[in-house]
């Protein structure tokens, strides 16, 4: 058998494109099914798992695929940390090209030498290993990465002095508000194999199709700024701010968090169940309101980048697992988007509870228990606990139901009504808590004044919305 892994999201329909033309049809993969283990038509030696983008190198290194088809630039994020990696890029397929580009805000200015001029520069990228090669390649003499979920484009000026993105060209990233600093790769989807798998498995009636609609030229290489001369002149640290400075989420939480903003009689022009805007307008003198990814929220409080956030108890405690001595609390519970954070296996287990999985594995001599989960501090913890005699923790990305049972033993995953979990054959063994919408703060924070009065209001509003909703 010949595993594949493939990518959900943005590049599935150009890479589904290029499957069928390859004369490679991949049974629903194109119609956006949402099954994560696919067939290939008249093809019973190839099995294709469907993954996050992101999470293919790592399979593939990992040797759990033979091959992958993802971004190259994912590829080079990883090698950038871990350049040992048994990865070969095979071939460029030509499809969903884009740029990885180092940008700064408006603000900061358009060139290096001006970013290198700060006192201390914050970089936030989901391509953290490439943030860092860039800032050491230009020697900035400080520097701060900033690893986040996503939506990096959002943090500058505010949060971030300089972001490293995907775009498809400067114009797209230049319509963020943001000027392109130096493009670190142009990347495209590429397939990639296990080093091992190419020298042991007949992998040619894969390959051999693929490489037919394959882009002639040789694999790309990252490249790196030089380094910026340093004149000795060092720009003053930005004034300290005197607004209170609040988070919201977008993604699934946010029509959660739009009802106990009108609970709260808080209105954010800009953000409601069909919008969200990156600053919405507070109306409230003194407030300013930012839209950012939820799992990013606790790290945020705790550098006292943000007074107060609305985020979902899962990222509060998955922060707090991963760092315990971190200043952020819970607030309120807004008893809102509310969902079980659960251990789950495969149906075919015959347990239903962890001692009982626990005991089946031991019969059948596993020698370590593999735990995959998009909380990886989570996972880690709840392995802990439970006395796992050997672990391996897989820090996934998302489309976790597929990874159970082929590729991890147990899956640490939120589910609301189970029907994702049934619909691939999963089964929730292990209740680990229920989550809920929360608001979070840091503990010790001095506000005055003004400052003091805004922070009140609006914890006092929502205070209030979360006990009505709790009432009901």
């Amino acid at each position: 058998m010949i595993k594949i892994a493939l990518p959900a999201g943005d590049l599935r329909p150009p890479v589904a494109d290029v499957l069928i033309s390859s004369g490679l049809h991949v049974e629903g993969y194109g119609e956006g099914s949402r099954a994560y283990r696919l067939s290939v038509r008249g093809r019973d030696d190839l099995g294709v798992r469907v993954f996050r983008e992101r999470d293919i190198p790592i399979q593939i290194a990992l040797g759990n695929y033979d091959l992958g088809v993802c971004s190259l630039s994912w590829v080079k994020e990883m090698q950038a940390f871990f350049p040992a990696q048994p990865i070969v890029p095979v071939c460029d397929l030509g499809a969903g090209a884009f740029g990885v580009y180092a940008a700064s805000s408006i603000i900061v200015g358009g060139r290096l030498r001006e970013i290198a001029a700060l006192p201390s520069v914050r970089i936030a990228s989901d391509y953290p290993n490439l943030a860092e090669a860039f800032a050491m390649a230009a020697r900035l003499p400080r520097y701060r990465v900033q690893s986040v979920w996503g939506a990096a484009e959002a943090y500058p000026p505010e949060d971030a002095d300089a972001v490293v993105i995907a775009g498809a060209n400067e114009a797209a990233v230049r319509a963020h508000g943001l000027l392109p600093l130096h493009c670190l790769l142009q990347s495209s989807a590429w397939l990639i194999a296990n080093a091992a798998s190419l020298r042991r498995k007949e992998l040619a009636s894969v390959i051999g199709p693929l490489m037919s609609a394959a882009q002639p030229g040789g694999t790309p290489d990252v490249s790196l700024p030089a380094p910026v001369p340093s004149n000795g002149v060092r720009r003053d640290a930005a004034e300290e701010r005197t607004a209170v400075r609040m988070a919201i989420p977008d993604g699934h939480q946010q029509r959660h968090v739009v009802d106990a903003l009108v609970d709260a009689g808080l209105t954010f022009a800009g953000y409601d169940e069909t919008a969200c805007v990156r600053r919405p307008a507070s109306g409230i003198d003194g407030l300013e309101v930012k839209v950012v990814r939820p799992h990013d929220m606790p790290q945020l409080v705790a550098l006292g980048q943000f007074d107060i956030a609305i985020t979902g108890r899962d990222c509060l405690l998955e922060h707090l697992h991963r760092f315990p001595s971190s200043p952020v609390q819970e607030l309120v519970d807004l008893q809102r988007g509310q969902y079980n954070l659960s251990a789950v296996v495969t149906e075919d287990l015959p347990a239903d509870t962890i001692e009982d999985a626990l005991a089946h594995w031991r019969r059948e001599g596993k020698a370590s228990i593999r735990v995959a989960s998009e909380f990886m501090g989570t996972a880690d913890y709840y392995a802990r606990s439970r006395h796992l005699w050997r672990y391996q923790v897989m820090p996934i990305a998302g489309a976790s139901e597929g990874f159970v049972p082929e590729d991890a033993e147990l899956l640490i995953e939120g589910t609301e009504t189970g029907k994702t979990l049934r619909e691939n054959r999963l089964k929730p063994i292990d209740l680990l808590y229920r989550s809920t919408t929360c608001v979070i703060g840091r503990k010790g924070a001095t506000l005055d004044g003004q400052s003091k009065t805004v922070f009140d209001h609006v914890l006092g509003a929502l205070r209030r919305a979360g006990e009505a909703a709790g009432s009901v």
